[in-house]
This record gives structure tokens, sequence and C-alpha cells, in this order.
């Protein structure tokens, strides 16, 4: 898995729009990188609305939110529609990116780990194995307190 400390290795994937989202396009400003098991699921889904609350305080802040599943882009944009979410879901069908960060489950979906990248894209700290609302609140803590 990647550590703290590590810089987060860049990709290219399809948000849930079906359009190429590259990681290093956020660089300037904090990311929260954050891998759920499977969209529209009761975690994901208290997960993904914790960060959409919250995302106008992020984006004071400048931070952006990205949050990527297994899932393909018709469930991402369902799962997008369905809640308001109003930042990118990445569709890693192929399995690519939770590879890459050492999150793939042996049953094929990602775990939830949450990576906090600085302006450069160096990994602040990261959540690993806590209940949905740890990474959200964890997050909060990091990015929008002082």
């Amino acid at each position: 898995m990647v550590e703290v400390g590590q810089v987060a290795p860049d990709f290219v994937a399809p948000d849930q729009d079906a359009q190429p989202f590259q990681l290093s396009s956020l660089r300037g400003h904090p990311v929260v990188l954050y891998f759920y098991p499977a969209a529209d699921t009761p975690g994901c889904t208290i997960e993904a609305k914790g960060f959409q609350n919250y995302l106008g305080e992020f984006a004071a802040q400048h931070v952006s939110v990205v949050g990527v599943s297994t899932d393909d882009c018709p469930a991402q944009k369902a799962f997008a529609n369905k809640y308001g979410l109003r930042f990118p879901l990445i569709a890693d069908a192929k399995k690519e990116v939770a590879t890459k960060y050492g999150v793939l489950k042996p049953g094929g979906t990602a775990r939830r780990v949450t990576f906090m990248l600085d302006a450069a894209g160096k990994v602040l700290e990261i959540v690993d194995g806590a209940p949905a609302d740890t990474h959200v609140a964890k997050a909060r803590e990091r990015f929008l307190t002082s």
C-alpha cells in the first residue's frame, strides 16, 4: 500500500461522466482521495454524503475531494445523481487504480481507505479500516481545522 510520505501515484481513469480524470491535474492544492467498496451501499453512501455535506468547506480551503471504487461509469453516475454528489467519482472497473494504491481486496473491490494529500501530491495521512464516518471526520480534522 502507498505509505505516508510517498507521492501519491498518478493515474488517469474515467469519472462518473466517462470523462478522463487525472489525479495530477489537482496538483497545487490538497486532495482527499478516498477509496470505497461499492457505490450506493450503506457505508459508502454514509461516506459520500458526509464528504458532500462538507464540500463547500473543503472547497473554501482549496481542498479537492475524489472518490474511487471499482464500479463502472453508469454505477458511479447513478450514485452521484441519487445523492447529488458534486465531486469526481472515479470508475476503476479495470481495478488498475486500486491495485496501484494497494487497496484492492481479494474479492475485487477496493478497501475503504482515505489518502490525504498535500499540494505536491505527497501523502500526509491515511485512514484505513475505520468506519465510513471516521474517514470524513479525519479529513475535516486534517484540512478544516487550524
